[in-house]
């Protein structure tokens, strides 16, 4: 009887997986502003008002130069949006955020006003991580707000694993790593030896604010400002923590499985 009771229950549940990718995005929560935009054409000459404010020192302005921000350090608390008169950062309420090069990150240097969206592996690696890609997750010193994020994907919800992305116990069963946290000194090794377990070719992720620069944590004694200290990273997912839909985002964009489409309203 328990067992007819359960297979009813679930009959009229229906399928609880988001249809993502093919479908339009969930909405982000009221809360999450998603990606920032910079308009240093609407600075001010001279105001510096949103440089202070900065918990991470992700806002620079140097005199005479545009202002520029790096979403690398970015925690996305929103003070600088809030303090700025020009409204020359915005947020854009996308969830899209991953890129491939860390200087992508910086936006208003060189004109960038918004992110260079993070491009697909060369054909012969898609070939191989295309349609079954293993990573050992390392939390190197977080917080354990990235590693729930993570923690998200392999809910029924979201359903990482119908995608062929599976997280592994041992890096010898890894494609790459995905790493989170500011790579502490006390993990640096653990770190380091993990990586090299992990059979060539390999990736490396670096998912949050911490992992790509330090995070709150940034220049304290006890850290290496994130993974590039240690490793090449192949893919930088920014946030405080990232948004799971941020992450799923980005490991699809990397492995070409994404048709872009308009973001919902």
């Amino acid at each position: 009887m328990f067992a007819h009771e359960t297979i009813l229950h679930r009959l009229r549940q229906g399928c609880q997986t988001m249809a993502y990718p093919d479908g339009p995005p969930p909405a982000l929560p009221d809360r999450h502003g998603g990606a920032l935009r910079v308009d240093a054409t609407q600075c001010d000459e001279g105001c510096n008002a949103c440089v202070p404010g900065c918990p991470t020192q992700a806002i620079t302005r140097p005199v005479g130069e545009t202002v520029a921000l790096d979403l690398g350090r970015c925690i996305f608390c929103a003070a600088c949006v809030e303090v700025c008169p020009a409204r020359a950062i915005t947020q854009m309420r996308d969830h899209r955020l991953a890129v491939r090069r860390r200087e992508d990150l910086v936006l208003g240097k060189s004109g960038a006003e918004e992110l260079r969206l993070a491009a697909a592996l060369d054909e012969k690696l898609r070939r191989l991580f295309g349609r079954s890609l293993r990573l050992r997750q390392v939390s190197a010193g977080g917080c354990n707000a990235c590693e729930a994020d993570v923690n998200v994907l392999g809910t029924i919800g979201w359903d990482l694993g119908r995608f062929g992305i599976q997280f592994v116990a041992s890096p010898r069963h890894a494609d790459g790593l995905l790493i989170t946290g500011p790579v502490s000194r006390n993990m640096e090794l653990a770190l380091r030896k993990t990586y090299e377990a992990v059979p060539l070719p390999k990736l490396v992720i670096a998912v949050g604010a911490c992992a790509i620069a330090g995070g709150p944590f940034i220049n304290h004694p006890q850290v290496l400002n994130g993974a590039t200290s240690v490793l090449a990273v192949d893919l930088f997912i920014p946030g405080c923590p990232p948004h799971p839909l941020t992450i799923l985002d980005g490991l699809l964009r990397l492995l070409g499985r994404l048709n872009e489409r308009p973001l919902h309203s």
